[in-house]
């Protein structure tokens, strides 16, 4: 975006005069809902448990009556999928069922059909609940909760509560039977009374509640589904269990163990496994010979992997087919097992789909400004991932330029901040030996600002990408970052990622436009779009 005469602000938000930006307790709620942390650091190395001292906003804003506030934003955040993961605000929701004011504890308990729309979310939530019972000296198990649970359950489609309740049938310690005997749970339906009586009495007295009785066409198909499911658990016969998985799309999670052992099972699983999945467990499929060179089962995959249809469907993110594809090909899982050799055609498949799937990206709107610095080992990789921080750096920056129309790539060399074009045919392979080329001792993350103030360009996102953890600085990068919001009236931030993940921050500064990444994974992406777009 080119700066025009006018110098006219257009950001709003908690401004404080002279471009910088006061972090509020709400900007310190949404960091929290996104990622995890009230911090202005987001690491993929802390994806561990939430604790109640890490909450500081959240429980201030409490305690200042602004619970209905609190949980607009919980709801925002776990419904709009722009958390990077959903227990914040599940943990959240949690706190807010505790709170005295009883206008918050009711508005929580209403809403958690809304946030916890699988059972995995429901047993996080419980889970939640019995840790701050230990904190707040106060029981879980009270009239609200019981009611909230009833509803969660008596709300459900009967079909979609049946396949529920069958494949995640537990965890972190509770139960479906646990919570509805614990929440005196009254069915509202006949079709709900009937998954409930399964759950908690099991099969055989499902089997004596209903024979010879006249039963509604809602129950005869829960009764139908959750015969298959039974049978299926009983079966050993290969051939059985294959049709079974075909006639009724059953998952992998009702399955036995056992089950998992027959290569035909798993060639039935593929024809309705999320697409999601499948990426993911193409080492594992290609090692059990479920995928062999030249199989009917192999073209099948490669046919859907590079389906625009499928692509869509599943909305899977270009970066999670690159990080996919880049562990497939290294031919071994964690700590060296299971080992195999990656499929050609698999991985043509893959590069075809990383292409496609730039569709499933929305973009924002904003300007950025992505600058790439690769004074570090350029074969480092990044932590977690089997990519190395070139091949990163370049997805990223090729990711941002095709799918946000006003963006501008940048790589430090000896002299200057230079231009790289990225063009709609160059390849992943090709961007990331072009950008290697530059060499630079220059890790000043103020350079881009310059380089954007200087040319006269109203940047609203500026994205530096480093391998080499230690940063440099000429000028402050909040000073610099001030300045250019004045020059330009642009609302303008920085993220600054460490892919190295060493997790060094600038500073916990007080400008809410500033961010550090360390690491990088899908869950960054979120990150900055959400600081793209005012939203932590």
């Amino acid at each position: 975006m080119e700066l025009s005469g006018s110098t006219t602000s257009n950001h709003t938000l908690n401004s404080t005069g002279g471009g910088s930006w006061e972090i509020s307790d709400k900007a310190k709620l949404c960091r929290f809902l996104c990622y995890g942390s009230e911090r202005d650091l987001y690491s993929t190395r802390e994806n561990g448990r939430i604790k109640l001292e890490n909450t500081g906003a959240l429980q201030s804003m409490l305690e200042e009556k602004r619970g209905a506030e609190v949980l607009e934003e919980i709801k925002r955040f776990a419904q709009d999928g722009r958390a990077v993961r959903l227990e914040p605000s599940i943990f959240a929701l949690a706190l807010c069922s505790q709170n005295p004011d009883v206008n918050t504890k009711q508005a929580a308990f209403k809403a958690l059909k809304d946030v916890c729309r699988e059972p995995a979310h429901l047993f996080s939530f419980i889970k939640y609940k019995k840790e701050l019972k230990e904190h707040m000296k106060c029981g879980i198990w009270g009239r609200a909760l019981r009611r909230a649970l009833s509803d969660w359950y008596n709300e459900q489609d009967a079909m979609s509560l049946a396949a529920a309740v069958t494949k995640c049938k537990q965890r972190e310690g509770w139960s479906h039977q646990d919570l509805l005997r614990l929440s005196h749970t009254k069915p509202a339906r006949d079709a709900i009374a009937l998954i409930s009586k399964y759950v908690t009495k099991g099969w055989k007295e499902v089997q004596v509640a209903h024979e010879n009785k006249e039963n509604a066409e809602e129950v005869i198909r829960v009764l139908s589904y959750l015969e298959v499911v039974e049978k299926v658990k009983h079966s050993r016969d290969e051939t059985e269990v294959v049709t079974l998985i075909e006639e009724h799309k059953l998952e992998r999670e009702q399955l036995l163990t056992e089950h998992l052992k027959f290569k035909q099972v798993w060639s039935a699983l593929l024809k309705e496994m999320p697409l999601h999945s499948v990426v993911k467990m193409l080492g594992r499929l290609t090692s059990g010979k479920v995928l062999e060179p030249g199989s009917s089962e192999t073209q099948f995959l490669c046919d859907r992997i590079q389906s625009e249809t499928a692509l869509k469907q599943a909305k899977i993110h270009p970066f999670s087919i690159l990080l996919a594809t880049e562990n497939y090909k290294k031919g071994h899982g964690y700590q060296g097992k299971p080992k195999w050799e990656a499929d050609r055609n698999i991985l043509k498949a893959m590069d075809s789909a990383f292409y496609k799937s730039f569709m499933n990206v929305e973009p924002v709107g904003k300007c950025f400004v992505v600058a790439v610095d690769m004074s570090g080992s350029p074969s480092s990789i990044v932590p977690g991932t089997s990519i190395s921080t070139a091949a990163a750096a370049a997805a990223i920056a090729m990711i941002l330029a095709r799918t946000e129309a006003d963006t501008h790539v940048l790589v430090y060399s000896q002299e200057a901040m230079v231009p790289f074009s990225i063009s709609a045919d160059m390849t992943l392979k090709e961007a990331t030996d072009e950008l290697v080329k530059f060499l630079s001792e220059s890790r000043d993350c103020t350079v881009p600002i310059q380089w954007a103030t200087e040319n006269r360009k109203a940047v609203d996102v500026f994205v530096i990408l480093s391998n080499n953890p230690l940063w440099m600085f000429t000028a402050s990068p909040v000073e610099s970052l001030k300045k250019h919001r004045e020059t330009s009236g642009a609302n303008s931030k920085l993220v600054m990622c460490d892919l190295t993940n060493i997790g060094i921050a600038i500073g916990d500064t007080e400008d809410r436009g500033l961010l550090t990444i360390s690491g990088f994974d899908l869950g960054a992406f979120s990150v900055i779009r959400n600081l793209a777009q005012d939203l932590i």
